[in-house]
């Protein structure tokens, strides 16, 4: 359990004890199963988020077993993005009108330079990143920078921008080989939760580096935000979502 998770826990420790008793800790659940089991022990009184923690088989050091992508999950992830375009004419047009939060060239870049960041998400059309490396060492510690490999460096701005309105979801492998992702909320009910799941559990596998070697899936950890975390069978996980 990280020290952040400890100290949100404070005076929740009964109804934590009580959450994790709920839970037979060796075992590894069903996909069916553990969602059934979720709502029990996601017990805060706010709607809380539902997080996915996979551990892969790979070694994160080695750029070829990076694992990072994007995915746009079926029911959301319950929080709406502000979104942030920097283009030109006819696609600045474009991203208006796909329900672009913000859209500018280097008007934007200026008052982003200034220290404005009232936006979740950017996206950019190529011919402006020349632009946007000037303010790339600002955007980049905040996971903000455009990148074509997800789909935020684009002329295809309208696509863009809907995906990343409906909460288009970034991961990548942390320095010990876990994923992390937020699926939703506990308000979602666990039918939308496990779709969300299962769509995001295909991404992951599919993006196994051809230079992992031995079991890839090697753990998956489903958890709220105040909850315990549930053991979910892997080769069930694969199984259900149409891998295995």
């Amino acid at each position: 359990m990280t020290e952040n998770k400890k100290k949100r826990l404070g005076h929740h420790g009964k109804k934590y004890s009580m959450a994790f008793e709920k839970i037979q800790k060796e075992k590894r659940y069903s996909v069916n199963a553990a969602f059934q089991l979720l709502p029990e022990v996601a017990y805060a009184k706010f709607d809380e988020t539902i997080d996915v923690a996979f551990n892969l088989g790979v070694d994160p050091k080695h750029a070829d077993q990076m694992v990072r992508g994007a995915v746009v999950l079926p029911h959301g992830i319950g929080k709406t993005m502000k979104v942030a375009v920097l283009a030109k004419g006819e696609k600045a047009k474009e991203a208006t009108t796909a329900g672009a939060d913000f859209v500018g060239a280097e008007d934007l870049i200026e008052k982003i330079s200034g220290g404005w960041f009232d936006f979740d998400k950017m996206i950019a059309t190529p011919d402006m990143m020349v632009a946007v490396s000037k303010i790339g060492k600002i955007l980049g510690p905040r996971g903000l920078m455009p990148n074509p490999k997800l789909g935020t460096v684009t002329f295809e701005v309208t696509k863009a921008v809907k995906e990343q309105k409906l909460g288009k979801m970034e991961y990548r492998t942390e320095k010990t080989g876990i994923v992390h992702v937020a699926i939703g909320k506990k308000s979602f009910g666990a039918e939308k939760l496990k779709e969300n799941f299962l769509t995001l559990t295909s991404v992951i596998v599919k993006a196994k580096p051809p230079t992992s070697k031995g079991t890839y899936l090697q753990t998956i950890t489903l958890s709220s935000t105040m909850g315990p975390g549930i053991s979910v069978d892997p080769m069930d996980a694969m199984t259900a979502a149409g891998l295995a």
